[in-house]
């Protein structure tokens, strides 16, 4: 967890909508204690273009595509 930039819960994130999602600044959201992700809210196309090319950097490591309900459904009901 970082001390850089301010943490929310799962649980308030999911209680937002998108218009106050933009309003924000960017922030982790935890849950269950744990770092789950840190959100974005890039200010300048600058900061946008930087956050994707370390997504696409991340994204070569590993995790699973998008769109990824239906994959996910299938693991939790076996």
């Amino acid at each position: 967890m970082s001390e850089i930039i301010p943490e929310m819960s799962f649980t308030e994130f999911k209680k937002l909508k998108a218009g106050e999602l933009k309003e924000l600044q960017s922030f982790e959201v935890i849950s269950d204690g744990e770092h789950l992700m840190t959100v974005i809210i890039p200010q300048t196309g600058y900061i946008q273009d930087s956050v994707q090319n370390l997504a696409q950097l991340s994204n070569s490591v590993g995790g699973k595509d998008i769109p990824i309900e239906k994959e996910i459904m299938e693991e939790r009901n076996g």
